[in-house]
Formats: structure tokens, C-alpha cells, sequence
């Protein structure tokens, strides 16, 4: 049944005229009848009963008249949640992040995406830089919230700064260096040393190792944790100390003091990650919002 034939007949049905529903139509008489008769033909029923002077519709038109109804109503709202999927309006937007990264600042982008597409389910998942490139690339995400991507991929993907951290010392309140600013990072190459794991950051871990040896020495390397939050626990329980991202001092890190490294420059971006092919319109949108932020979330990350 061809739409266009549907909605002659339920404005026939309305109007109980074929002179009525044509002038609705903006047709001629001719076509509106001609609809009705190909729909009779096709069903091979009688729709409706007509004399010069009355068209009265018959219980098969009826019963049609509900399904034919439902069927435009169905085909406005198909029409409707296409373009509103085309407007990134509705739909699944997955996101990934580093939790020490952006624990102060997520769930306020959240919000603040929600509150325009209140009709997109968003769902956040915490990941490691490595776990992160292996959903976009299998598209488990949508968006990463993570480190620089590894030169041999980074052409796939297209990425923003959204703020730039810095590397620091973490040591154990009773730690003779804990009342310090800032220390040289030759001043702890005796120290007992707790790394983020190699293959959840390689290049994290792998500049600590430069550093150190820039500084004179190779770390005492205790542990590599694989979470963050696990690393500062260690640091606060007197394991070691650490080097990392200024970002992990957001995470519960009671027992700790954060110091400054002299002489230490190395700048970690953090980042919002997505596929060159996306062509997604919530991830545009997402996208935008949070580089807007980028301002407010810079200043909240060096408080």
C-alpha cells in the first residue's frame, strides 16, 4: 500500500468527500477516486458506499482507517527520529576516560551534554590509555578521554588537547621530603620507586625511566601498579614514592604530598580521542562542549 493512497483515503474518510479530500489534497477529484478504487482493487474489498450524494464508509474501511492511521503516524515518527539521529539528538554516546585524569571535571560535561540531548543514553567507562585504543579501534566508544595516541595510529583518529598536566614527585607524609616545594629528581635515587604499569601507559612509564636516567640513575622499581588509585595507596602506606601526573593528587590521597620536580618539563596532555570516520553527530556535539570547557577545566585541575 503506497502512502500517498493511504492518506486519500483516511481524508476521504474524514471528510466522507471525494470533492472535500481532494480540495485537502491539493488534487483533482479524478486522483483522489482513482486512489480509492487501486486501494479496493488491491485489498479486494469495498471501502466505502457512494452515491451522488453520500460516501459512507464500510467496516472493512473501518478497520483500515485504525491501521492506516497507526501506519502515517509511524511513518511521521520514523521520519522524526531520523532527522533527530542526523541532529545527534538521540542514540548511544559511549566514553571512555582515565579516572585520576578526569574525576573533576566528567560528570559536570556529562551534565551539561545532557541537559541539550536529554534523549541520548550516555555511558561512561573507566579504561587505561590502552584499553582505550583498543575500544575505538573495535568501536566499543565513542570518545576516549586519554594520553597521546602512539604516532602509529594517531593518523586514524582526531585528537584535542583539553588540558596539559605536568609530572610530580609523590612521597609518604613522614617522608624527610614531605614538607618540601619542589626537589631535584636526583634527590631520590634511593628511593624505593612505585610506576604505573608498563602496558596500561607505556609512554608514561617510559618517560619516568628517562628522566631517571637523565638524573643519574636507574629507579628501584617495587611495583607497577595497574590503577592509579592503587599507586597513590601504596605511596600513602610508606611502600615508596612516585612519579606521575599532577591529576592523580584528585583521587583519595590522604598520607600523600605532592612536590614539584626542578629541571622537569615534560608536558602530558590529556586529551579527547575519536575516529577520523566517526561522522557521528552526538560525537560533534559532545566534542564541542567539552572544548568549550577547556578553560574551566585547565584551572580546576591546578587547584
Amino acid at each position: 500500500m503506497d502512502i500517498k493512497v493511504l492518506k486519500s483515503f483516511i481524508t476521504v474518510a474524514k471528510h466522507k468527500s471525494f470533492s472535500e479530500a481532494a480540495r485537502e489534497l491539493h488534487t483533482v477529484q479524478p486522483a483522489i477516486s482513482r486512489h480509492i478504487s487501486a486501494l479496493e482493487l488491491e485489498l479486494g474489498v469495498v471501502l466505502f458506499n457512494r452515491n451522488s450524494r453520500d460516501v459512507a464508509i464500510t467496516q472493512a474501511g473501518e478497520q483500515l482507517l485504525k491501521d492506516a492511521s497507526a501506519i502515517l503516524a509511524l511513518t511521521e515518527q520514523a521520519k522524526t527520529q531520523a532527522r533527530r539521529a542526523h541532529d545527534g539528538k538521540v542514540g548511544r554516546l559511549n566514553i571512555a576516560h582515565l579516572s585520576a585524569a578526569c574525576l573533576s571535571f566528567m560528570a559536570s560535561l556529562v551534565r551539561t551534554y545532557k541537559s541539550q540531548f536529554p534523549q541520548v543514553h550516555v555511558s561512561l567507562f573507566e579504561m587505561t590509555v590502552t584499553e582505550q585504543i583498543e575500544a575505538l579501534k573495535n568501536d566499543k566508544i565513542d570518545i576516549g578521554f586519554s594520553r597521546q595516541l602512539p604516532n602509529a595510529i594517531a593518523d586514524e583518529f582526531i585528537s584535542h588537547d583539553i588540558y596539559i598536566d605536568k609530572l610530580v614527585a609523590i612521597v609518604n607524609q613522614s617522608h624527610k621530603f614531605a614538607d618540601k616545594q619542589s626537589i631535584n629528581l636526583a634527590q631520590l635515587k634511593k628511593e624505593p620507586f612505585i610506576i604505573f604499569n608498563r602496558n596500561e601507559a607505556l609512554g608514561l612509564f617510559d618517560e619516568t625511566i628517562i628522566l631517571c636516567k637523565q638524573a643519574g640513575f636507574s629507579p628501584n622499581i617495587i611495583s607497577q601498579p595497574k590503577h592509579m588509585q592503587t599507586l597513590v595507596t601504596e605511596v600513602a602506606a610508606g611502600l615508596g614514592v612516585a612519579i606521575a601526573p599532577y591529576c592523580v593528587s584528585k583521587l583519595y590521597s590522604e598520607g600523600c604530598h605532592f612536590v614539584a620536580l626542578d629541571n622537569v618539563s615534560t608536558q602530558i596532555p590529556l586529551q579527547i580521542q575519536y575516529k577520523q570516520t566517526s561522522n557521528n553527530a552526538r560525537v560533534d556535539t559532545f566534542v564541542d562542549i567539552a572544548l568549550k570547557a577547556k578553560s574551566a577545566i585547565q584551572l580546576s585541575m591546578l587547584n
